[in-house]
């Protein structure tokens, strides 16, 4: 059998893209080394944050803005919520690039954003302390997707679309062509088309085929900690984003009761994905501790740390692109810790590239030949 579309990477972009091009009539195979949702890739900790005011840079904030109309519609189908309107506040001192570029997307897009000093910031989440030097910008139509909830409805839709999953099929070898193979531990498969979504295992991959991707796979680890549910639960306490010279950290609010979560997006160490990654440990709950320790004193004692692999670019921005010499290939890589809020946009991007050769979004700051 020749498939449509073959996706090597069934994960948040993988998953999407299957639903999406299962609909639109595509015969389409979704192969994973492992059973999503799982935690050998970059999806899993409950929660990820979705923010439209976007401190990375304007030019994403079309492309945020239809992934989050694509998470409404997925609650719609999935009849399921997804998305937590906790609103993210974003710290920083008011020179940043990120604090500035926060501020020029939502005036450039006319985004809701409201603007705290220290001191009204701390006012307003008596859960924070804040040196006077730093501001906040709270962006109250952003918030949190439940990222494992995510994943399982777009396989849902997927499969119910006509999609196939194969799990725990680790793909060995990509080999281009009109038609392309792909050599898995049990078989080989057949398509027209290739869809290369593989998170820390795409540069591995691609090369198999002799191409290589600036594509670094990275640890990086996280935390829960105890937490005062009048101050930190959701309905009280924002997703949070602190910038600084020297170090990024992010978070959420206590959900469920889970406790406050924590992450450093910053830094981390170079891995090899096929290694087990060193589980959290106690070089890694100083620096969160040192953080929460200053910014949130009224936490309490950790609960739990997790590890995690980011897909890391030089400049962190995203590769969503044909291969040059395999216009029937398409990789999707590179989503450098902020890429999870994108994948259902992600995913309509990989149909429309396959079924229309080009997609409605400007895809230029993704191209593969800017490295």
């Amino acid at each position: 059998m020749v498939y449509d579309v073959i996706i090597v990477g069934a994960g948040s972009m993988g998953m999407a893209a299957g639903y999406y091009l299962a609909k639109k009539g595509n015969k389409v195979l979704m192969l994973d080394a492992f059973t999503p949702p799982h935690e050998e890739g970059s999806h899993h900790g409950d929660t990820r944050i979705i923010r439209f005011a976007y401190g990375e840079g304007a030019s994403y904030v079309p492309f945020v803005k239809r992934a989050g109309e694509l998470w409404q519609e997925l609650e719609s189908l999935a009849n399921e919520n997804l998305f937590l309107q906790t609103g993210v506040v974003n710290i920083g001192e008011p020179t940043c690039d990120f604090i500035q570029n926060v501020k020029a997307s939502s005036a450039l897009y006319d985004l809701a954003l409201e603007h705290y000093s220290a001191a009204e910031a701390m006012n307003k989440w008596p859960g924070l302390f804040l040196p006077e030097d730093l501001v906040a910008c709270f962006e109250p139509t952003a918030g949190v997707l439940r990222v494992e909830a995510c994943i399982r409805a777009y396989q849902k839709l997927a499969l119910e679309a006509g999609a196939s999953l194969q799990t725990n099929e680790k793909v060995l070898a990509i080999q281009a062509g009109e038609i392309v193979q792909v050599q898995t531990v049990h078989n080989l498969y057949k398509a027209k088309h290739l869809i290369v979504t593989a998170g820390a295992w795409a540069t591995e991959l691609l090369q198999t085929m002799g191409v290589t991707i600036p594509v670094t796979p990275t640890r990086k680890t996280f935390a829960w900690f105890e937490a005062d549910e009048e101050l930190y639960r959701d309905e009280n306490f924002p997703a949070y984003c602190f910038e600084f010279a020297d170090s990024t950290y992010y978070g959420f609010p206590s959900i469920d009761g889970a406790g406050l979560k924590l992450g450093r997006h910053d830094g981390g160490e170079v891995i090899n994905p096929n290694t087990p990654l060193r589980p959290f440990d106690d070089a890694d709950l100083v620096d969160l501790q040192n953080f929460i320790h200053q910014f949130m004193p009224k936490h309490g004692a950790i609960k739990y740390g997790k590890t995690c692999k980011y897909s890391m670019t030089p400049d962190e921005d995203f590769i969503i692109d044909f291969l040059p010499k395999h216009q029937n290939i398409i990789i999707a890589a590179g989503f450098s810790g902020h890429g999870f809020k994108f994948s259902s946009a992600v995913g309509e991007v990989l149909a429309e590239l396959i079924v229309d050769g080009k997609s409605k979004q400007d895809l230029s700051t993704f191209k593969l030949n800017r490295f």
